[in-house]
């Protein structure tokens, strides 16, 4: 356990001298990336709302660019205590994140927000997926996501599924490994390495995401962006040391749980937001470099569903490993969707209504 009251060693000092300061929870989070884009908007805007909901009592202290531990440590640094609480990324912990691994399935569809929802809900619901991260020492407080999964290509165009066989393609999750399987040459790379890769020839596409293309350059080097209108990588969220959390007080809990649920609705405005700006610029011509915005048909993205159906068996499979329902969580999860994409296309976003 490790976080601290920072300022308790002041009060004491301001009471000796007649004057009282307020104590101070600091929660000690770790998060792999640099201090910017869309996930570091939002845990700017958890670390602000926190404190607006505990009158200045909680305050998070992030420390950026893997300090504390990178991605690929995150689960286990977490739950050892090395941060009190951490961003984690489920693709790297497909036993430990079962449960939450089935939001990088394209089950909850390509609407960030209605996935957002859909996996706080089935997170925050099921008690077996509770007393799975307690096994590990772990609390669920709040869900992002890499939002929905596009491709962009150099000297390429992918109009159909039948398009995909024979690129050079770097892939995110399980949407690469159904690319793979309709016949694309599957290269290993970093997102952050897509770049150097689609400059060079070593890749002709790349997965991503809208908001990736301006953000890492990549309208330097593409010709065209194929909208899949098919899935997201949603699992992706914020998680606490149990041990950390457990001492806190239950005023203290009660606001992280209303921040976290609150931050699947804030994340959700960042992140379609940056999406449709960075799409609007590509289909007006706004950078150096024409792109071809192109966008698959409903067929097709039927299709590319149910090239996905071997993965989803595999996840069954996996969740039941560990202890796990998948057919109760897909029951759930699914159901949840259904009620949000309803709630949308009734009302809207929840920012855009009045």
């Amino acid at each position: 356990m490790s976080f601290v009251n920072t300022t308790l060693a002041a009060a004491a000092v301001a009471l000796s001298f007649g004057t009282v300061a307020a104590a101070q929870t600091t929660i000690f989070y770790g998060h792999s990336g640099p201090a910017r884009g869309t996930v570091p908007a939002a845990l700017k805007w958890f670390d602000g709302r926190i404190g607006e909901l505990s009158e200045g009592d909680l305050k998070l202290d992030v420390q950026w660019g893997g300090a504390l531990f990178k991605a690929s440590a995150s689960v286990q640094s977490i739950g050892n205590g090395v941060a009190d609480a951490g961003s984690v990324i489920s693709a790297y912990f497909q036993k430990e994140m079962a449960a939450y691994s089935l939001a990088d399935l394209p089950l909850g569809g390509p609407n960030p927000w209605v996935g957002l929802r859909a996996t706080d809900h089935l997170m925050r619901s099921m008690p077996q997926i509770t007393e799975n991260l307690a096994r590990q020492n772990l609390v669920y407080i709040g869900t992002f996501t890499a939002s929905d999964v596009n491709v962009a290509c150099k000297g390429a165009e992918i109009n159909s599924i039948q398009d995909i066989a024979g690129l050079k393609v770097r892939g995110a999750g399980v949407y690469g490994k159904v690319f793979g399987e309709l016949g694309a040459t599957m290269v290993n790379l970093s997102v952050y390495e897509a770049y150097q890769g689609l400059d060079t020839g070593l890749i002709d596409c790349t997965q991503g995401y809208s908001y990736i293309v301006p953000a890492l350059k990549w309208h330097e080097v593409i010709d065209s962006y194929t909208v899949l209108n098919w899935g997201q990588i949603g699992g992706y969220g914020m998680f606490m040391n149990k041990q950390s959390y457990d001492a806190l007080s239950d005023a203290q809990k009660a606001v992280l749980t209303q921040a976290g649920t609150e931050l699947a609705d804030k994340f959700a405005q960042i992140v379609i937001g940056a999406n449709s700006k960075a799409l609007d610029a590509m289909r007006a011509d706004a950078y150096d470099r024409a792109v071809k915005v192109l966008e698959v048909s409903a067929e097709e993205r039927a299709a590319l569903n149910t090239a996905t159906e071997p993965f989803l068996d595999d996840w069954k499979e996996n969740a039941v490993s560990v202890g796990l329902d998948p057919e109760k969580m897909i029951e759930v999860y699914t159901q949840a969707v259904a009620e949000y994409t309803a709630e949308f296309e009734a009302k809207g976003y929840p920012w855009e209504r009045n």
